[in-house]
């Protein structure tokens, strides 16, 4: 399974529902995509320490995920899709949905518009 940003967020939150997914998933992945959204959120936060701190622990429990040229193919197929379809969604998901479709893995992620993508399933909570 791989984790979204709004995901990442509320597993630091300690939300059940969320663990149950971890639970049951196979493989835990983070896209680099997802660290770089989730690092700039927390540069503003009160909190920043605790959660670079736990980032860091929950970073050493999964696989982080790299774009490579693959990721490309898919994020360029995904992309024609969508602008061929009307449904734009924002670019940094367009590179996760490009990751989901090259692990063959769903997401977690509360944002509905990975629906509009073709052969993604999104978990939510």
């Amino acid at each position: 399974m791989i984790i979204d940003t709004n995901a990442l967020s509320d597993i630091f939150k300690e939300n059940d529902t969320i663990k149950v997914h971890l639970e049951n998933a196979n493989h835990l992945y983070v896209p680099v995509i997802v660290l770089g959204e989730y690092r700039f959120g927390i540069k503003a936060s009160t909190k920043s320490e605790v959660l670079t701190t736990l980032l860091s622990d929950f970073m050493n429990t999964v696989q982080e995920l790299i774009i490579g040229a693959k990721t490309a193919s898919h994020y360029a197929d995904i992309r024609w899709e969508l602008k061929n379809n009307g449904t734009p969604i924002p670019e940094n998901d367009i590179w996760i949905a490009a990751l989901c479709r090259e692990f063959n893995e769903p997401i977690l992620s509360r944002d509905s518009h990975f629906d509009y993508i073709k052969g993604i399933t999104r978990l939510t909570w």
